[in-house]
Order: structure tokens, then sequence, then C-alpha cells
């Protein structure tokens, strides 16, 4: 048997996020209409807050079955590696044969910030020209170059715990994007989101970044850090004051902090969940109603976003004679 491996710098080649983009809005709408199957991800605990997870799923109109085994460990940013690594490994779902493993490190950056995107699409104002980012590692990269597809930013903030990130990122952006963007770093999350139609919070953190005083009437917030039920990125005011949407809500109810918290001070209820994007993608729910709206996307990352994405970098291989066949 043969099977094809297929590395993070082929997955940035073959994989572009304006195609990602398409490729999630595909997944979720597929799960959301039960064309996918998927499992809550198994984790086990590992030594300084990191943790080991398995994440399977089902594809089924594209007879696919497969799962990413993943790593994260926040403190990897202190060390000099990525906080995120790990493999998917497709299967054939008619024989069962190994198609292929690919990187899940590029595929979790590309695929995380293509979800985000595919929400904004739907719930930012159209005409949000602020982004603010609120966290400057390698998942804010991607988000500014995915929610530059769908929404015609201007102006960027962003904010790190640490300012010489901050400003390694705005220097190096400024230089990507030139001078299309201002691209600003801010000494403080509250100064970065001041009147910020698009908010993204993506970070390692365990307890709330931002306050609800600190949020614009209108805002769009993709959620994106906190993945743990215990862990949170958003104070309680700002969940409360939201519509709520999340990726899965099986996975929310399970795992989402910024959700589950709120849930368990009594601020919210368990309606408090407008919709899946997958349904809202569909029509089966409402998305944005008034521009006075703060709408509030919690995404978690589930396994059919990435074998979505891993299904379409192993075509994508197979016709450009990409990746290393090994025989097993």
């Amino acid at each position: 048997m043969r099977m094809l491996v297929i590395n993070g710098d082929e997955v940035s080649e073959l994989l572009t996020m304006e195609a990602c983009i398409t490729l999630m809005e595909t997944a979720l709408k597929d799960l959301s209409a039960g064309q996918a199957e998927q499992q809550l991800r198994s984790v086990v605990p590992v030594r300084e807050g990191g943790l080991m997870g398995l994440m399977p799923a089902y594809l089924i109109r594209q007879e696919i079955v497969g799962a990413k085994l993943i790593s994260v460990f926040p403190h990897n940013h202190d060390r000099g590696l990525p906080s995120h690594q790990g493999i998917i490994t497709l299967f054939d779902a008619t024989t069962g044969a190994v198609n292929a493993v690919v990187d899940g490190r590029r595929v979790t950056a590309i695929r995380t910030a293509a979800v985000s995107a595919a929400a904004t699409k739907l719930l930012a104002k159209p005409d949000a020209r602020t982004l603010a980012l609120i966290g400057t590692g390698e998942q804010a990269r991607s988000h500014l170059e995915a929610l530059l597809l769908v929404r015609p930013i201007e102006r960027v903030r962003a904010w790190s715990r640490s300012a010489e990130h901050a400003q390694q990122f705005a220097n190096e952006m400024s230089a990507r994007y030139g001078k299309r963007l201002e691209i600003v770093a801010c000494g403080s999350a509250q100064q970065a989101v001041l009147d910020a139609d698009i908010i993204c919070t993506l970070t390692s953190s365990t307890t709330p970044v931002l306050d609800d005083a600190w949020i614009a009437e209108g805002a769009h917030i993709n959620a994106v850090g906190a993945c743990r039920a215990k862990d949170r990125e958003l104070a309680t005011a700002i969940v409360q004051r939201s519509r709520l949407y999340v990726d899965r809500r099986e996975s929310a109810k399970g795992e989402a902090g910024d959700y589950l918290i709120p849930l368990q001070e009594g601020v919210i209820g368990q309606g408090h969940i407008i919709g899946e994007i997958g349904e809202a993608l569909l029509g089966r729910v409402e998305g944005r109603t008034s521009d006075k709206q703060v709408t509030l996307f919690k995404s978690l990352g589930l396994a059919v976003e990435d074998l979505a994405a891993a299904a379409y970098i192993f075509e994508q291989a197979k016709q450009q004679g990409k990746g290393t066949p090994i025989a097993f």
C-alpha cells in the first residue's frame, strides 16, 4: 500500500486562503445538514497546561474518514516554537485504506482563519473597515489575510502582551501590504478595540482579555483562542450582550468557556446560542439584523474543517505531483 506525506510547505502551496474559505463554508453547511459526522475531541492533559487532542470525522459526500492528532502547548511561544503541532490522516471511507498524512500545523493556521472569514462574511457589517487583532502570532497573520478577502479593511490595530511582538507584527504586515493598510501596534487591548468593526481574539489567555465597555456598537467578534471549558478570552458582559453563533452546538456546550462560564453564572440561558454558522449559511437561522448589534462567533475548531482542507490538499497534490509517496 502507498500513501502521500504532504509537508507544511506543500500545504501552503496547495491550499490558498480564498479556496479554503469556500471549503469551510461547504464543510460547515454539510455538518449542519447531516452530510458529515464528527465526535467531540478527546483530550489528554499534559504538563504545564499542554494537551494532546484527537479529532475524528467523516465526510459522507467525499467518502473520506480520518482524524487530526494535535498537540497544543501554549508556553511554546516562550521557547520560539509553535503552540499547535500535529498531523491529519486521511482514509478512504469505502476500503479503509490510508490515503495521506498531511501537516496539521499549516492546515490549522489556514482553516481557522478561513472559518473566521466565513463567519465575518455573514455577521460583520458590510462596510467594516477597522480590524482589531488581539494576539500577534501565526493566527493573527492568517486572520489578516483571510479577513481582507471578505471586508474592505483599511485600518488594523494589533495588541500583544509582548510590545516587541506587536511592533514586529505591525512592521512585518506593513511591509507586506504596503500603503493598502494602516497597521498600528497598540499599547493596550482597550486601545486596539476602540471603535473596531471587527475584533479577533487570538490569544492563549485563560482569563478575559476584553471588557464589554471597550466594545463599540455594531462590532463583530471572532473569539478563537480559548478551547477548554474553564478558559475564556471575553468578559461575561460581552457574551451576554452579543448575538452568539458557534461552529457546532455540541462542541460549544462541552468545551467553550466563553459560553459555559456565563451560563454557569446564570447570566445567559441555554438558548443564548442563536445557531451554528452552518445553519446560518443554509438560511436556517438569521444572522445580523441591525447595524447596532454586537455579533459573536465562538470558534473551537472542528475535525470536519481539518478533513475538508486535507482532502482538498490531497487531491491537489495528486494533480500537481506534490507530496512524498510512502510504501507501507
